[in-house]
């Protein structure tokens, strides 16, 4: 069984404050976009669940731990006699709260617009129930988070260490620059690289193409079974879906590229972010696309890339939407080391791209199991022992 109620039965609404005054230190500050900095202060020491007054509304946050909000978002103190905390948050998280939105420019929400929400509830027992299995969920999900922060900087330090600092382990097993390899100067890096290493355009290396939208006025193009992806999702790494899909008719009558999986893009506006590809999809023009061929395969050009990206910063034009374009990805240095260096260093690198992407496919996976099995869990359709 569940009762109904308003959300100003569950919680009371409080204002977040400006934190310009407060000290930096260990308690995490946040805004409607997630934490902003750490301070010494706090607004609130008890679960409590953050909900945004400006700006984003869909990002509801939870802390258990003590807090600082600022007036972009606002905290909750929890009847805990009544509703488990965990619970209520993630029951939150489910609704459309852009339906609410009393916000003419910037989407916003009043405490009654909250307080108005009905909620439905079963007994408090089978609340904590249901949050002990949502929270084993969300230990996975975040585990599987920090295993990949893990592996990313462990992935990026093997490139560092065989593509940068050119300490690659020679014939003796010993790192080769470091041991007296040899070395010649190259002009275009302007720097010492590995003898018969060979610096290019990464054009005449790789296939890079750059992407389009198809025109929006037609419904034909769009809500078909081809992913499609704008340059913010490009944030997401690795990129395993996409919100908008489009269909074969919108690749024939407009700009947009089709990229195989395996492939790496890089988003070319305002904040220029790589990233790899797990799906086949298509890209807007936002983003340039570049193929892996039979030598130079995503784990290498993907770190190439990254490891670029301070200069490429330096590049870019516009100042309302600061970019560059495709010339100038296509006319990087990109270093070839010689075969034997790069085929160990798949060995070593494949495996652990892989497991990231493994761990973010099973994300995926425990997100979209944890969003169906909450409401067969309040309407009793799961039953919890």
């Amino acid at each position: 069984m569940v009762k109904e109620y308003f959300l100003r039965d569950l919680v009371k609404i409080k204002n977040g404050k400006d934190h310009k005054t407060v000290s930096n230190g260990t308690i995490p500050i946040y805004g409607s976009g997630g934490i902003m900095r750490y301070g010494n202060q706090f607004l609130y020491d008890k679960p409590s669940i953050l909900l945004p007054r400006k700006g984003t509304l869909d990002n509801i946050q939870f802390s258990k731990i003590p807090f600082w909000t600022v007036d972009t978002i606002y905290y909750t103190e929890i009847n805990e006699d009544v509703a488990e905390p965990y619970l209520l948050y993630n029951y939150l998280k489910i609704l459309n709260l852009e339906n609410l939105n009393t916000g003419t420019g910037v989407p916003s929400m009043t405490f009654d617009s909250y307080y108005n929400l009905k909620i439905l509830l079963p007994n408090l027992n089978v609340q904590k129930k249901i949050a002990n299995i949502l929270m084993d969920i969300d230990n996975k999900i975040e585990l599987n988070n920090k295993l990949n922060d893990n592996l990313e900087q462990m992935a990026k330090t093997l490139y560092d260490y065989w593509f940068v600092q050119f300490d690659f382990p020679n014939e003796n097993g010993k790192p080769y620059k470091s041991s007296g390899g040899k070395m010649v100067y190259n002009e275009l890096l302007k720097r010492e690289i590995p003898i018969d290493w060979e610096v290019k355009k990464l054009g005449k290396v790789l296939l890079t193409y750059l992407g389009g939208t198809p025109s929006t006025e037609n419904k034909d193009y769009w809500n078909g079974d081809i992913p499609w992806m704008n340059s913010g999702e490009v944030a997401n790494f690795p990129l395993l879906s996409t919100e908008q899909k489009i269909t074969k008719e919108a690749i024939t009558n407009s700009s947009t590229r089709f990229l195989p999986k395996g492939s790496v893009i890089l988003s070319i506006t305002r904040h220029l972010r790589v990233n790899i590809l797990c799906i086949d999809a298509c890209i807007n023009q936002s983003i340039a696309g570049i193929k892996e061929n039979e030598k130079f395969k995503n784990s290498y050009i993907y770190f190439s890339i990254l490891n670029d990206i301070e200069r490429l910063m330096t590049l870019r034009t516009g100042a309302q939407q600061p970019h560059i374009n495709k010339q100038i990805v296509d006319n990087s240095n990109f270093v070839l080391p010689v075969n034997q260096v790069l085929s160990r260093y798949y060995t070593v690198a494949k495996p652990i791209i892989e497991k990231i992407i493994n761990n973010s496919i099973q994300n995926q996976e425990l997100s979209n199991l944890r969003d169906w099995l909450l409401p067969m869990l309040m309407n009793g359709q799961v039953k919890v022992e």
